[in-house]
């Protein structure tokens, strides 16, 4: 029910935003968070990059930051594995075939995602001379949404026994964030749409 809610509100954001109702781009990203007692032991794991014991999240958003699909996963997953998920569900719902990505997802991914999805996955790398902290234009829009959601209460720590149900509650969190986009009303500004100025 929560995938049906989410596809719905999506469209109406993106038309809202003088897009097409589809995305054909989009953004993955992952996110580490610690998990409460109630999260089994067979469903969790060490994150020895973040240092963080518990579950990982990989979300794909359209150019828009909006919520496309969500794959719940214990956090010792790498992400250049267990981004498949994430991408086998975004390739099955909607036509995105073009998807940025950051450096931890290099490597055979990028081969897979060609090969079985029919979808290219780029990789957007660090300037080499950066210094200090830089928005990047293709991954600043992921990172926000990730931002976001653990902004809800509920998602700060992952409490839930089974996975399925974790996607779910961040599934909830994007649909209530694309009803206050709604609800504050009327198409994009003209300075949003240079903000989202990036493919469908």
């Amino acid at each position: 029910m929560t995938e049906r809610i989410l596809t719905e509100l999506r469209e109406q954001v993106r038309l809202a935003h003088d897009r097409q109702p589809q995305p054909t781009a989009g953004i993955i990203d992952s996110q580490s968070v610690r998990a409460a007692d109630t999260v089994h032991s067979d469903t969790r794991g060490y994150d020895s990059g973040k240092k963080v014991n518990g579950r990982k999240r990989f979300i794909v958003t359209d150019t828009l930051g909006l919520l496309v699909t969500v794959w719940v996963l214990a956090a010792s997953w790498q992400d250049r594995d267990g981004a498949k998920g994430a991408l086998l569900a975004t390739y099955a719902a909607t036509p995105i075939r073009h998807v940025f990505a950051d450096s931890g997802f290099a490597g055979r991914l990028v081969d897979w995602a060609r090969d079985i999805l029919r979808t290219t996955l780029e990789i957007v790398r660090k300037p080499a001379d950066q210094q200090g902290f830089v928005v990047h234009r293709r991954r600043w829009v992921v990172e926000r949404t990730l931002a976001w959601l653990t902004a809800h209460r509920r998602l700060a720590r992952d409490y839930e026994t089974r996975p399925a149900t974790s996607e779910a509650m961040i599934r909830w969190a994007a649909i209530a964030g694309m009803l206050a986009r709604l609800t504050r009303g009327g198409p994009a500004t003209r300075q949003q749409r240079r903000t989202f100025n990036t493919p469908d």
